[in-house]
């Protein structure tokens, strides 16, 4: 038996009848199974209609017996039409049936009543599929995110029990709440006590603007990368330490873990080539960047 879910009324549109084909089988009175004749009828159909579609399956019954069993036994009659062809056809995902019963317009010949009638478009006729249904899209419009304003300043508790006044980078955090999934954006000045995964006291704010953004856009999913500059093997993993920094100070301040991730890539992904030339080169090298992965 179909679940309760699917048993929906189908209301075939008179505009569209012409343009939907339909095959019948028929049953002994008071039956929901097949004869062997009518069994091999219906595999007859099948076999040459791979290629269609079922969109609805209809049962009816014959005024003889009690309205409430003939509602039963017209839809035990569709449910087992749709077990015998639900593998071997394809039938539209929100495919409807209807058990009538008696209630139609009964032929005058009993036996033209015990029956299952499928609805089914033929292949040619798919690409109008939904136009021949009568189904009109519905087209979402996107409403644009509204805009988002941050603050120009923070103060913020340090560590050490002192207090810090930080101006935002309005810019940078603007930018990252309109970022697209897969870009990725360098956090400036984002500097760490040397050969530690601590933030300078000087640095705290960046994480503070990452936070802000975070909040600000819940929907948004984030992976933090931390890279190295100067030496060519993370002997000690820093770089995952750094990135792993940022994520539990997110965490700890009520970001969702679902919504983060981190990984090091210790100096593999260079800006400049190793050994740089420069303290401006190594800064660039020594940096956190932030993964888009949703927004």
């Amino acid at each position: 038996m179909l679940p309760k879910s699917v048993l929906f009324f189908f209301l075939l549109i008179v505009s569209s009848i012409s343009a939907q084909e339909q095959f019948s089988v028929y049953f002994d009175s008071n039956k929901f199974d097949l004869t062997t004749k009518e069994k091999q009828s219906l595999n007859n159909w099948v076999s040459a209609n791979k290629n269609n579609k079922i969109v609805a399956i209809h049962g009816f019954t014959d005024e003889v017996g009690t309205t409430g069993f003939n509602d039963t036994l017209a839809q035990k009659r569709v449910d087992f039409i749709f077990q015998n062809v639900k593998n071997q056809i394809k039938i539209r995902e929100d495919f409807k049936t209807r058990s009538f019963g008696e209630s139609f317009n009964q032929s005058v010949n009993k036996a033209e009543n015990r029956k299952v009638t499928i609805f089914y478009i033929l292949e040619k006729d798919l690409p109008r599929e939904d136009e021949i249904l009568g189904i009109k899209k519905v087209v979402k419009e996107e409403q644009p995110k509204p805009e988002i304003v941050y603050p120009e300043k923070l103060v913020f508790e340090n560590p050490n029990g002192t207090k810090s006044e930080f101006k935002l980078d309005r810019v940078f955090m603007k930018t990252m709440g309109e970022a697209k999934p897969g870009e990725k954006l360098k956090i400036e000045n984002l500097n760490f006590i040397i050969n530690t995964f601590a933030v300078v006291n000087e640095s705290r704010g960046k994480m503070y603007e990452l936070l802000l953004v975070l909040q600000r856009n819940p929907q948004m999913k984030i992976e933090i990368h931390g890279h190295l500059c100067c030496m060519p093997v993370d002997r000690t993993d820093l770089s995952t330490q750094r990135a792993k920094a940022i994520y539990n100070f997110l965490i700890q301040n009520e970001i969702d873990k679902s919504r983060l991730s981190y990984k090091g890539f210790g100096s593999t992904q260079p800006i400049y080539p190793l050994p740089e030339k420069s303290e401006e080169e190594r800064a660039a090298n020594r940096r956190v960047e932030i993964l888009i992965v949703e927004n």
